[in-house]
């Protein structure tokens, strides 16, 4: 396999599981507001607090491969979005610093639960307003620090769409990991936000392929589309089951509880998927390919041994910390 090729599908897979780990965990924030009985956020705090930090690893390594194979890409990503990539990551070290104090916490408490929630909103906020001005394009020769170039209605929309798929994928994990009132209310929230998710990746879809030339042409010239119907097919049909789950729960029809989560997660590989296949091979749209961005051949065959090794043992130690706390969430005195 060509290198470069290599290399884009090995950033590919960071995003995907950078998006689905970190996105549960930054929705977990987006729903704080609306759990506010006595317990529960301490609760929710604990759900995530064994696997938050390790989630972002994958925003780590993402970067890095980005950096090392693809530096064109890196450097003309960077440079264009510098307020809102540097907006978000001022918002994740606020969330990470409000989920350390929290539970050492008493009068300042309800100070740290809005650092938590505001932090995690904007950081998800962010991540879809980048992708929105990514789909967009980039206008040559803005200036990045004066130019407000990715703040468009489609990049807010975008935006807000990213915050409701997250707060879909936490309502589902929660459903998995909780008992009780929480349960019941995740199931609720859930079938609410899956109705909002649904409805924002069709606006969303529709506007792309309305005002994306290229990606229409490249969803509908010729056969295309039948090729590629499957998979709007399947997301209706996952979308569907997932609805039927949540719903069963509601009636008092006991199902697998895992199973919501693992429908909501389909819908982002299926959405990914979508991306992918809109874009491909662009990593910044009508401008620069994986191929043109891709680093000499010899600083490629550098990373090799690092990234057959270090992909391998961050997914290991991933599944060996959700296997070492499956199962419901209990609740202690202390925090954790």
């Amino acid at each position: 396999m060509d290198l470069a090729l290599f290399y884009f599908l090995v950033l590919g897979f960071a995003i995907f599981m950078y998006v689905l780990l970190d996105g549960f965990d930054l929705g977990i924030g987006i729903l704080y507001p609306w759990f506010n009985q006595e317990g529960e956020r301490d609760h929710l705090m604990r759900s995530i607090s064994h696997v938050w930090d390790g989630n972002e690893t994958w925003l780590v390594f993402g970067g890095v491969v980005l950096f090392a194979a693809f530096p064109a890409a890196y450097a003309g990503i960077a440079s264009t979005f510098y307020l809102p990539i540097m907006l978000m990551l001022f918002a994740l070290i606020f969330r990470g610093v409000a989920f350390e104090y929290r539970f050492k916490s008493d009068t300042s408490r309800p100070y740290w639960d809005f650092a938590f929630s505001a932090g995690s909103s904007i950081a998800a906020f962010c991540q879809g307003l980048l992708l929105g001005s990514i789909v967009q394009g980039v206008p040559v020769g803005v200036d990045s620090l004066s130019s407000l170039h990715w703040l468009t209605p489609f990049s807010i929309l975008t935006g807000f769409s990213v915050m409701a798929g997250y707060a879909l994928l936490a309502a589902c994990y929660l459903f998995m990991k909780s008992r009780g009132r929480i349960q019941k209310h995740a199931a609720t929230l859930g079938k609410r936000l899956l109705l909002i998710t649904i409805f924002a990746m069709v606006i969303v879809s529709l506007w792309t392929v309305a005002s994306q030339v290229d990606i229409r042409q490249r969803w509908f010239s010729g056969l295309n589309f039948l090729w590629l119907s499957p998979l709007p097919i399947v997301t209706l049909v996952v979308a569907v089951l997932a609805w039927k789950d949540l719903n069963n729960h509601s009636a008092g029809v006991v199902h697998n509880e895992s199973r919501p989560f693992w429908y909501a997660a389909t819908l982002f590989l299926l959405a990914f998927a979508g991306l992918v296949v809109g874009l491909f091979p662009y990593l910044i749209p009508r401008q620069l390919t994986f191929m043109d961005a891709a680093s000499p051949d010899s600083s490629l065959l550098f990373l090799l041994p690092g990234i057959c090794i270090f992909v391998p043992l961050i997914c290991a130690y991933t599944l060996w910390g959700y296997r070492v706390f499956a199962g419901k969430v209990e609740d202690y005195q202390e925090g954790y």
